[in-house]
């Protein structure tokens, strides 16, 4: 049962992997026709050689051997043509297929919710994108052209060799069943050792990428042995899955070459009797060991073929997994835009809860506010109290378990999420710049804004000046992740890219212990410029922000223990004022 399963999957995995050559497939056509026309001129040659030797060399007619000659150089030159025209076509084929792939997997990963990459490693991903996409394009290539050239000519050479003489070639084919035997029995054991490989390949990569975007880290805490080692560890365990690889391919190349080779001994003593007796012609003879030469490189080439078959389809089925993944949220049967918004968002009892597979971890529990147009949110309490998962369900990166969510009354469910998020501008302490120039990064939302749009948006969030005082201006270019710029200027162009986007809702941390007091003031005054008229979520940090507040929503343990404003909450909550005298008050007479 587990067996034909697996058989099954195995064949629905590459019919579905040779679907993507539908688009492309008059190059496909291309390639197998020439194919077809290298297999026909195979099989013409050796009868011209047998020609050539009994009727030029053993009746000494020198003429057949010239115009056998010119024969076989003709063929040699068609069959170059041929080869070359094959080998092109197959290969753009399979390029194109290549793209398709990257580009669904692109597009299915940049759709996918946040709860899917909450489970799945960066380096991983990669591995897929690049690695097992390179396997699939050659299984749709060059891997699909000697397969079908080894099968093809097997079952030609054995169907003349049947109409020149039948006992003979009876000889020789006895030995292909067990060939076919031992290339599907090797497959069997080959596939799922290849995706154990797959999948170390996968953890590999994710090590080095952790690596190298950690290795401040790594550096400041002198654990680049420790790193070392944690990566041996992992090398040792894929070297041990490639030995065992290698020794299985090494022994089955060399066996399916002997098997092939079987016939060749055969063909030598039962052909050269059947000589003797006259029974057969030496040019007979001949042709029958150039047939079966013709096979032998074939064969050689299953050997190679037949695990990359098995490497690919492993491939394949971790490709599907990205592309098949369900996407948790996504825009409901019906949904319509958002239309101009004012700003009035309402949690009506919303819990949410991380699901691992049958279990729910539950983060929020029964959490019920309302927040008027342009009013602003402070969001107080402990590590894992719950702010950021509040925050991060008004855009919906993920959806409440309980509950819903509104925005101007309207279930923001039964919105779609492109018009929802481009009303929501989210600027955070760990801020994300992409690799390119800073006029890039800040019309990163906006990407027709235009440049005099682009410099009231950096001025506002206090980003013009340090921007105009670069070698090339708005120009320059702030490298991967934005390493190039100190933590203050990331986060004003993060503020001024929020800007550009004239979002309704903001979502805000007003985190700055990282920057000094100038960058500070700085900050300070783009996020008041910011936040002036849209309603803002914003996790506090800061005794300035907490009195300016509407609302002050204090959390623990995923509940709203407490609300009110900066005075309301001192006089009655003991949380708030533990918090107060705890966070807030040393800030007093400290630019607060």
């Amino acid at each position: 049962m587990n067996k034909t399963t697996t058989s099954t999957s195995f064949w629905r995995l590459l019919w579905r992997v040779y679907a993507y050559l539908k688009p492309y497939s008059w190059l496909t056509i291309i390639a197998y026709l020439s194919l077809l026309g290298i297999l026909v001129l195979n099989l013409v040659m050796p009868q011209i050689i047998r020609w050539m030797i009994d009727q030029g060399i053993g009746s000494q007619e020198t003429s057949s051997l010239v115009w056998g000659a010119l024969g076989l150089l003709g063929i040699t030159v068609v069959k170059g043509i041929l080869t070359y025209i094959q080998g092109q076509f197959a290969e753009v084929a399979s390029q194109n297929v290549a793209y398709d792939l990257r580009n669904a997997i692109q597009q299915k990963l940049t759709s996918l919710s946040f709860s899917f990459h909450d489970q799945i490693e960066t380096g991983d991903l990669l591995s897929r994108a690049v690695q097992d996409v390179e396997r699939i394009r050659f299984l749709t290539g060059r891997a699909t052209i000697r397969l079908l050239d080894g099968v093809l000519i097997l079952l030609a050479t054995a169907g003349v060799l049947v109409w020149m003489q039948p006992r003979l070639a009876l000889l020789v084919i006895a030995t292909m069943p067990l060939l076919a035997y031992q290339a599907l029995r090797f497959g069997r054991q080959f596939r799922p050792l290849s995706l154990e490989i797959q999948k170390q390949i996968g953890v590999l990569t994710t090590s080095v990428e952790q690596n190298l975007r950690g290795i401040k880290v790594v550096k400041a805490f002198a654990q680049e042995e420790a790193e070392i080692e944690r990566f041996d560890a992992a090398m040792r365990k894929w070297i041990s899955l490639a030995s065992r690889s290698a020794r299985l391919q090494s022994l089955m190349s060399p066996l399916l070459i002997l098997i092939a080779n079987l016939g060749m001994v055969f063909i030598i003593w039962y052909g050269g009797s059947l000589v003797i007796s006259g029974a057969l012609s030496i040019g007979e003879l001949v042709a029958f060991t150039a047939y079966l030469g013709q096979v032998v490189e074939p064969v050689r080439r299953l050997g190679l073929i037949i695990p990359a078959v098995a490497i690919a389809s492993s491939s394949a089925e971790r490709i599907f997994e990205i592309l098949d993944a369900v996407q948790d949220v996504r825009d409901e049967p019906g949904a319509q835009p958002l239309a101009a918004v004012e700003g009035r968002v309402c949690f009506e009892q919303v819990s949410f809860g991380y699901r691992s597979r049958e279990t729910l971890a539950a983060v929020l529990s029964g959490i019920d506010f309302e927040v008027q147009p342009g009013q602003v949110v402070a969001l107080l309490g402990r590590t894992g109290s719950g702010k950021s998962t509040i925050i991060s369900l008004i855009p919906r990166f993920y959806d409440p378990t309980a509950g819903r969510i509104t925005v101007d009354g309207v279930d923001i469910r039964r919105i779609t999420l492109n018009s929802l998020r481009r009303q929501i501008g989210i600027v955070m302490q760990e801020t994300t710049l992409f690799a390119g120039s800073i006029r890039d990064n800040i019309a990163f939302g906006n990407p027709q804004a235009s440049e005099e749009a682009i410099i009231w948006a950096a001025e506002a969030a206090q980003a013009h000046e340090f921007i105009q005082k670069m070698a090339q201006g708005y120009a320059t270019r702030v490298g991967e992740r934005g390493v190039t710029l100190s933590g203050g200027q990331r986060q004003r162009i993060a503020i001024a890219r929020a800007l550009l986007m004239d979002p309704r809702i903001l979502i805000l941390d007003d985190a700055t212990a990282s920057v000094d007091t100038e960058t500070e003031r700085l900050i300070q005054l783009a996020y008041a410029h910011l936040m002036r008229g849209r309603t803002t979520f914003i996790i506090a940090h800061r005794l300035t922000t907490v009195r300016q507040a509407d609302l002050i929503l204090v959390l623990e343990n995923g509940q709203i223990a407490d609300r009110g404003t900066h005075e309301e909450l001192l006089a009655s909550s003991p949380r708030y004022r533990e918090i107060y005298e705890r966070q807030l008050r040393p800030q007093e007479g400290v630019g607060s």
